[in-house]
């Protein structure tokens, strides 16, 4: 059986380039860009950050969740309660380790959601996400409804030296810039994998993967850990930049934007994420200035992208490509 391919491995090159292009305006934006402008693309980059974990379950395997926000919640509050309330935590250790709880939570979810399909593992998802919202919202020791401060973003010395220092909003920027770079670099290697390899044929036929000897459930089990624990660095990022972590985090809201993001820049496609997470919350800024009610022109505008672009924005790269061969092809064809 020849491997699954991912829409990933087969970007054209004007996608290459316009990710290329992307990058170097990023890498430019600061020095051009207002503290606002600055503050409001750093957030664009930790909601792409956590539009791509989803994305490893959604496009990737096939498992649509509806409770991701949980591990990205659940890593902001992890960094607000190991901040002190006087001194900014290390950044070396509370990084790793908030990053690490909410794999953890991932893994304790995913051992029971695995077995189900569907629209069970839709429901229960939620039903398990919605569980670990109402934990922290009706519990004072973790603030309750009215979350936590976190009076300082982490410290990034090493021994009295400081190579960096994330007070800084610039400084924010490129690291929160270098992260998704690895991320995305790393989930792309992912997919050349065996691993990456299997659950690409879980998402296309997990009855035969199975019949061929494949232990689905403990694939699917991995990428749900390494997603939750992806959606925390998010989490984790988006609490430092903020500084201010609430249950609203971890609410089903948050999971469907996340949904949204995927498909407005096209599942399966790394890069389709990010693109999706850019524009969902631009047009986000937008329509919120336009009208309060920017819930219908949001809604309208991806139900516009699902109609038109089923492979979402970045896909219609790729869906022009494919327009082209097949028209080249046509030629000789028609010279027969």
């Amino acid at each position: 059986m020849s491997a699954p391919r991912s829409n990933l491995e087969v970007l054209p090159r004007s996608a290459q380039f316009t990710l290329a292009l992307g990058l170097v305006a990023l890498l430019a934006f600061p020095f051009v860009g207002s503290d606002f402008y600055v503050q409001m693309v750093t957030r664009m980059m930790i909601m792409a950050i956590f539009a791509m974990s989803l994305d490893l379950l959604q496009g990737v395997t096939g498992l649509v969740s509806l409770g991701h926000a949980a591990y990205f919640g659940v890593a902001g509050y992890a960094l607000a309660f190991l901040t002190p309330a006087d001194t900014p935590v290390s950044l070396w250790w509370s990084l790793p380790l908030a990053v690490v709880g909410a794999g953890l939570v991932a893994l304790i979810i995913g051992f029971f959601v695995v077995r189900t399909h569907g629209i069970y593992f839709i429901m229960v998802t939620m039903a398990f996400a919605q569980m670990v919202f109402y934990l922290f919202f009706d519990n004072k020791i973790l603030g309750g409804s009215d979350g936590l401060y976190i009076n300082f973003r982490p410290d990034a010395s090493i021994f009295g030296w400081l190579p960096f220092d994330l007070e800084g909003r610039k400084t924010f920027y490129y690291f929160t810039l270098a992260l998704v770079v690895i991320v995305y670099v790393l989930l792309r290697r992912l997919l050349w994998s065996p691993l990456g390899r299997a659950l690409a044929g879980i998402r296309i036929n997990e009855h035969r993967m199975r019949a061929m000897g494949f232990g689905t459930r403990g694939y699917k089990l991995t990428a749900f850990t390494v997603a939750g624990a992806l959606a925390g660095l998010a989490g984790y990022l988006w609490g430092a930049q903020t500084g201010y972590v609430n249950p609203e985090l971890m609410g089903f809201h948050m999971s469907a934007h996340a949904i949204m993001m995927v498909i407005l820049g096209g599942m399966g496609n790394f890069a389709g994420a990010i693109v999706g997470a850019f524009a969902f919350e631009y047009l986000l800024h937008v329509f919120k200035d336009i009208t309060k009610h920017w819930q219908l022109l949001m809604g309208g505008f991806i139900v516009l992208v699902v109609v038109a672009a089923p492979r979402g924005l970045l896909g219609m790269l790729n869906w022009r490509r494919a327009q082209a061969q097949a028209n080249g092809s046509k030629g000789p064809h028609h010279g027969q």
